[in-house]
């Protein structure tokens, strides 16, 4: 028997044990360890869903314990299991582990995808940001206007009571107040109820396909964190983005989707660099020749956006786009630009609580605020911030209508963002041969 040490951030790691781990008798995972996100650590990984072998469930643990744990448990394997990280950070992880003494595994598709009994499209990205949400809204309308009955399978963000929270349906605002969903879960959720597409979400992704595939003709697997899909995809949809230009090819998992790719969305083509669009086009034609390319813009609307001209404004980003995800700004400084701000306010002196320590976490971050969320405690840290910071209005570029969520005294402007293809082909013809 193998001992098992799964490196995860509440997602793919849990994933990964149900799919490859659960009731294998030829491995004992005596932990999984957490980073990325805020207070994963501490708990277990219940027995309610860890099957039979498990009956005290799974401790998870702080990922800084990891050379301790491998000592403690002589654990034989390690696996990565989370997303969004350089070559540079895993292969760092790689030679920590290996120097402990253990293997580092990095299980692939064949081995954890699901195969679905409906077809399935995925959208996936190479970055956190890159503007993957946008592209499955718009391969969900494409869908349902053809008369397909379309679930969106989301990446999990399993936050909570980790047993409620096996199989998750979202089809109306109330089902997120009865999940009490955070504000990163709404950011992907509602947009799609917005729409009237149903979501789904959770932790035993075998169980969520099962309940899916009773209401879809079509399973469409949104993808998250630049993850490859969890279900075994008929079409491959990957965003790129030339703001990062390179990264397709220097992020894990990112330069997998990339490769497997049937269709690449270069996004976000009116503002990049032309040099970082042509940087995307040959890395495209270096290591995914045959895939299609599709050309995009993600313009940033403000309803009411000559609001802006001439005022000081705080700009609230999509918050994993900034953190993990590594950028500096989003469609919220690209609006607040457009409509002509006179002033974007820095917020970092005015942030509180676990805010001010996301701000000295990610030090490249300085005129934005990102939307964090991660539990109630939090969220009434971002309304702290927000109420303190000396501004005329917020420009607010998170998904969601923020205001559902949070109450403060200032204005709040929502920019919204849609994928507008160019030229051709465009995703409805790459469905139509679908």
């Amino acid at each position: 028997m193998k001992k098992v040490i799964i490196m995860g951030a509440a997602g793919r790691d849990f994933h990964n044990f149900n799919t490859c781990f659960r009731d294998n008798p030829d491995y004992r995972v005596v932990a999984f360890t957490a980073t990325q996100i805020p207070d994963i650590e501490g708990r277990r990984y219940p027995a309610a869903l860890a099957g039979k072998l498990y009956p005290r469930g799974i401790p998870i643990e702080a990922e800084s314990e990891l050379d301790r744990l491998i000592a403690a448990h002589k654990v034989d394997d390690v696996h990565l299991a989370y997303s969004d990280l350089s070559y540079q950070y895993v292969m760092s992880k790689a030679a920590q582990v290996q120097a402990a003494g253990a293997n580092f595994v990095l299980l692939g598709p064949a081995a954890t995808m699901i195969k679905s009994r409906r077809p399935v499209v995925s959208v996936c990205a190479v970055r956190t940001g890159s503007g993957k949400s946008q592209t499955s809204r718009r391969v969900a309308a494409i869908l349902k206007e053809k008369g397909r009955r379309v679930a969106a399978v989301r990446h999990p963000m399993p936050y909570g009571d980790l047993v409620k929270q096996k199989v998750q349906r979202f089809a109306t605002y109330a089902d997120l107040d009865r999940h009490e969903c955070t504000i990163e879960e709404r950011e992907e959720y509602e947009p799609h109820i917005d729409r009237g597409v149903i979501v789904y979400a959770g932790v035993d992704y075998g169980a969520i396909l099962k309940q899916a595939e009773k209401e879809a003709d079509v399973i469409l697997w949104d993808g998250g964190n630049n993850d490859f899909p969890f279900y075994r995809s008929d079409l491959e949809i990957v965003v790129a983005d030339p703001h990062r230009a390179g990264h397709e090819l220097s992020y894990y998992p990112g330069e997998t989707n990339f490769r497997r790719a049937k269709v690449i969305v270069i996004n976000k083509m009116d503002t990049a660099a032309p040099a970082g669009i042509e940087t995307v086009l040959a890395s495209a034609k270096a290591v995914n020749p045959k895939a299609a390319i599709i050309r995009a813009n993600s313009p940033a609307i403000v309803e009411g956006g000559e609001r802006i001209r001439g005022k000081r404004v705080l700009v609230l980003e999509d918050g994993p786009t900034l953190t993990h995800g590594g950028m500096k700004y989003g469609a919220g400084i690209v609006a607040a630009r457009k409509y002509g701000a006179a002033v974007i306010v820095d917020p970092r002196p005015f942030a509180v609580g676990s805010i001010k320590k996301t701000f000295e976490k990610y030090g490249h971050l300085d005129d934005v605020l990102p939307a964090m969320g991660y539990g109630e405690k939090q969220t009434r840290e971002l309304a702290r911030t927000i109420e303190a910071v000396d501004c005329d209005l917020v420009v607010s570029a998170t998904p969601i209508d923020i205001t559902r969520v949070i109450r403060v005294s200032k204005p709040i402007l929502r920019v919204g963002y849609e994928l507008e293809e160019i030229g051709s082909p465009t995703l409805e013809d790459v469905l139509k041969k679908f």
